[in-house]
């Protein structure tokens, strides 16, 4: 530790889930007698402060003239108007989603330049932390260290003998029969080399305008087609037993984390008429964003009320148009991870959080993914047989009940995920990355 307390700065994208894991390893940081600021998107106020924090906001786009909105509204109204393009294959969503989605980054970056600068330059900071995709100039300006935060799969730290981030396709890096092995390979590096070229035609002219600008306000050019520079020190979060084998290992600024999970949830308790019901517990979520889509959250509690097991629904902000079954029960939010604790199983969209949350706490998953790196964790958690990867919007319930089925009894997964629970937690990562920030300001 430090010999003096630090001024950390934290930086996270508006969504709950990069927010979340600031806010964990930010509750070590502030136990540890550091001062803690966030400069999260201005939706988040008043709902860190009471965690201990300072707030000092910005905003990525023109305040609305109404009400204020809840947090991370933004992002969930932009996912409830483009649902219909998760429907796509990957390969489709590079050009009416995920490009769509730089651009809406972008103009934030560009947008609260200055904001962010004043900021920078009022809270004095010892050490900047970000846990975002984009950059943000004013924090490699700053002159002093920046730390950067990767919660989303590990693909997006790109590697040419990986898939590419966001494909959903399979590594292939499983032990397999040498013949199936080398037809397997030959046919991920042709669906990989397709997706990379499309991704580079659909956003080739964007990033090199976006890192003119960055190059402009005084910070490096971007690393080619990336839309985010590393930091002095990086942090991933990404257990080891689900990590990519890189044939060229990371360098010694990357750190990872088997996980990091908040400890500020409150305790949760099982409603009375599921605790004393039959059947599995099973958890339920489409994040905070997943859960916008509300057709597919019906479909979902539909198919599961046909089955005799009890569910915990997430039903996040559209909660008052769902009506859930009555084996389950639901709120707009839960303690995920004093919830994720007392299931049997998880079904999840796959946001990074809930995926090394459910291995951290031993859980086996059923992934219904939806968008951005949701398809890379779904696929890697069924190639590494730690759960069942579903089509979100083409699943029968036939496959999704067989999974369920299949899952539950499966004994030996649930030994091995309890072996691996055991391993992540002894790693202890949200304190392990606070070690990392704290060595990092003071280099």
């Amino acid at each position: 530790m430090p010999g003096r307390p630090l001024t950390v700065l934290f930086m996270p994208e508006s969504a709950y889930g990069p927010t979340n894991n600031c806010i964990g390893i930010g509750d070590v940081l502030r136990r540890r007698g550091h001062r803690v600021v966030f400069a999260a998107e201005a939706s988040w106020k008043g709902r860190l402060e009471p965690l201990g924090f300072e707030e000092d906001l910005v905003d990525l786009s023109p305040p609305p003239e109404q009400a204020p909105q809840d947090a991370g509204a933004f992002w969930k109204e932009f996912i409830a108007s483009t649902a219909p393009e998760f429907r796509k294959p990957t390969i489709e969503q590079l050009d009416t989603w995920i490009r769509p989605v730089w651009a809406e980054l972008i103009s934030g970056a560009r947008y609260c330049q200055e904001q962010l600068a004043e900021i920078v330059a009022r809270t004095r900071p010892d050490v900047i932390v970000e846990d975002n995709v984009i950059s943000f100039p004013a924090l490699l300006t700053a002159g002093v260290p920046f730390v950067r935060i990767v919660s989303c799969n590990p693909l997006e730290v790109a590697d040419p003998a990986l898939p590419p981030a966001f494909s959903g396709y399979p590594a292939g890096d499983q032990d397999q029969q040498k013949q199936a092995e080398q037809n397997q390979a030959q046919h991920n590096q042709a669906q990989w080399a397709e997706f990379r070229a499309e991704y580079d035609r659909v956003h080739r002219a964007m990033w090199a305008e976006f890192s003119d600008w960055v190059a402009s306000q005084g910070a490096p050019p971007l690393p080619d087609l990336e839309f985010i520079h590393s930091g002095r020190a990086n942090l991933y979060v990404y257990p080891e037993i689900a990590d990519y084998r890189r044939p060229r290992p990371l360098g010694p600024g990357w750190h990872r984390l088997d996980s990091s999970v908040r400890e500020t949830d409150e305790p949760f308790t099982l409603p009375g008429p599921l605790a004393g019901g039959g059947g599995a517990l099973i958890y339920f979520s489409l994040g905070s964003l997943g859960s916008a889509d509300v057709a597919l959250m019906r479909r979902v509690i539909d198919s599961l009320a046909a089955t005799p097991h009890r569910y915990i629904v997430s039903k996040g902000p559209l909660h008052a148009e769902l009506d859930l079954a009555s084996n389950m029960y639901g709120a707009e939010f839960l303690p995920q991870t004093s919830v994720i604790p007392r299931a049997d199983l998880v079904i999840t969209h796959g946001g990074n959080n809930t995926t090394t949350e459910c291995l951290h706490f031993g859980k086996p998953m059923i992934v219904l993914p939806l968008f951005w790196d949701q398809h890379d964790n779904a696929q890697r958690v069924d190639e590494l047989g730690l759960g069942v990867r579903l089509d979100a919007y083409r699943f029968t319930d036939a496959q999704l009940h067989g999974a369920l089925a299949r899952l539950l009894g499966d004994t030996a997964l649930r030994d091995r995920l309890a072996r691996t629970a055991a391993d992540i937690q002894r790693c202890q990562g949200l304190r392990r990355a606070a070690d990392v920030i704290e060595s990092t300001a003071g280099s």
